[in-house]
């Protein structure tokens, strides 16, 4: 069985980790990096399962964390928005597994 959940795992570690204060700004320059690649590569296998309202959601995830482009918001809110981010990575942890499985008769 492929470990489909790595990429949600260490997203949702490194975005739990940014909730605690006094982490240097560095970090947060990486966990842009981190984020944008992994939400874009789980953007491109929702395409593959045709997964349509994922597509958008994952997306959506990837171009908030793009650091091309960043999304300046307030600590606050940036905190809201990290722990959602893990609900969304822990959801889709599911939702991607079950649709390789129904693509895959398993």
């Amino acid at each position: 069985m492929k470990r489909v959940w790595i990429p949600q795992v260490v997203a949702s570690l490194m975005l739990l980790f940014a909730l605690f204060p006094d982490i240097p700004y560095g970090y947060y320059v990486l966990l842009r990096w981190i984020c944008c690649g992994v939400f874009s590569y789980l953007a491109v296998r929702a395409l593959d399962a045709e997964h349509q309202g994922w597509i958008w959601v994952l997306g959506i995830t990837a171009a908030i964390y793009n650091p091309i482009v960043p999304v300046h918001l307030t600590r606050e809110i940036w905190s809201v928005v990290n722990v959602a981010t893990i609900g969304v990575a822990v959801a889709s942890i599911l939702a991607l597994r079950i649709s390789d499985e129904e693509r895959h008769g398993a």
